[in-house]
């Protein structure tokens, strides 16, 4: 169940609702969590950060593996079905922990990564172990470090301080059918006493409330929520525009809604699932447009802000579609390239991703489009983009 964040205090440090995937389900106490794992949710990962970081002090967290989750219909080639992922980033970072700048975890298989390069480092960890993680923001280089089930393991990161600019760095888990529990400091004592190398760090929920930043809290009202609906012809350029919109928004937290984002959260060592999956692409494909539609209900009931990555040009499929989102601010965004460019973005996607809508496809979506009109009862603003 994922609470509203506006019914919690916020001068404590939990599990940040805001700030965490769709499919990860988040418990009452905000100190525990759980993944999806029904049908292709089971390939997914699911991440979520603190509600507060920090960009000074010597802190820590911990976690603790609770429960490897049912994935028997997983194919038995599946690489590592059940595994997290711990550490810390930025807030402007994605959720997918350590394949990001300035995103750092220490995973279940024994290694580091960042920027989705992965080293080897400590050693592997599974359910019933609890990992705590340390970050020294004092020293002259920023020291992220771990240790696993109350032993030292070293320090995995230094980071130059110029790299962060003064950002805070935030405790953050990533999951993969895999259930956990966070130790903020709420807890009368940690799972393991702190090792000797990192005696003197304090859990992050006990840092002084002026030492804490807080991370971006939602809408208030629903009213104050977006759901930017994209229309255009596959290869339009749909995508590009969410991912360039949303990058350019950080405060707004933007989920984007697609396929190819459900695609993309079910990476392997952090490389593209296509070169790591033997089965049909299309059945693959079927499983992630039902996870897309699990999402689109959990996010309707939720203040947070959605760009829809879809075609959309069907108006039925409009109308059904935005109807769960009443209340929310609804925008159309039309994509619509001239028609040389057009068929320069596809024979660049057709190229780099393989072609995967047939002409005959494109020729009936062209036929229903209509880029003017949108329903207006389902839309308050309609933007062009080329």
């Amino acid at each position: 169940m994922k609470i509203e964040t506006e019914e919690i205090d916020e001068t404590i440090v939990t599990l940040d609702t805001y700030n965490s995937d769709l499919n990860l389900v988040i418990d009452g106490s905000l100190y525990s969590a759980h993944p999806l794992t029904n049908e292709g949710f089971a390939f997914m990962w699911s991440g979520a950060r603190a509600t507060h970081g920090a960009s000074k002090g010597k802190f820590c967290f911990e976690v603790k593996i609770l429960d490897h989750l049912d994935v028997s219909h997983l194919p038995a080639d599946e690489p590592n079905p059940h595994v997290v992922r711990v550490g810390f980033s930025v807030e402007s970072s994605t959720l997918q922990l350590g394949e990001d700048p300035l995103s750092y975890g220490y995973g279940g298989t024994g290694k580091i990564s960042t920027n989705c390069q992965f080293k080897d480092f400590g050693q592997s960890f599974m359910c019933g172990d609890v990992i705590l993680a340390v970050c020294n923001m004092d020293a002259d280089q920023v020291q992220l470090g771990f240790a696993k089930n109350g032993k030292f393991l070293g320090w995995a990161y230094k980071i130059n301080k110029s790299e962060l600019k003064g950002k805070a760095l935030f405790p953050h888990v990533l999951t993969k059918n895999t259930a956990f529990e966070v130790n903020f400091g709420q807890k009368e004592k940690p799972y393991f006493p702190l090792p000797d190398a990192v005696k003197d760090y304090v859990f992050i929920g006990c840092l002084p409330l002026e030492q804490r930043e807080s991370g971006t809290r939602p809408p208030k009202r629903r009213e104050d929520c977006e759901m930017i609906m994209m229309c255009g012809l596959p290869g339009a350029g749909k995508s590009v525009w969410a991912a360039d919109y949303s990058a350019k928004h950080p405060e707004k937290k933007y989920n984007v809604l697609g396929t190819n984002n459900i695609i993309d959260k079910m990476k392997v060592m952090g490389l593209p699932r296509k070169r790591n999956y033997a089965g049909r692409w299309d059945v693959l494909i079927q499983m992630a447009t039902k996870c897309l539609n699990k999402m689109f209900e959990i996010g309707s009931k939720l203040r947070k802000n959605y760009i829809l990555d879809q075609t959309n040009v069907y108006p039925t499929a409009q109308r059904r579609k935005m109807r769960n989102f009443e209340g929310f601010k609804r925008i159309a965004v039309v994509v619509v390239p001239t028609e040389a460019e057009y068929r320069r973005r596809c024979d660049k996607r057709d190229r780099e991703e393989g072609k995967e809508v047939p002409d005959q496809a494109v020729l009936e979506m062209k036929d229903f489009m209509n880029i003017l009109s949108p329903p207006k009862k389902l839309s308050e603003n309609i933007i062009k983009a080329f």
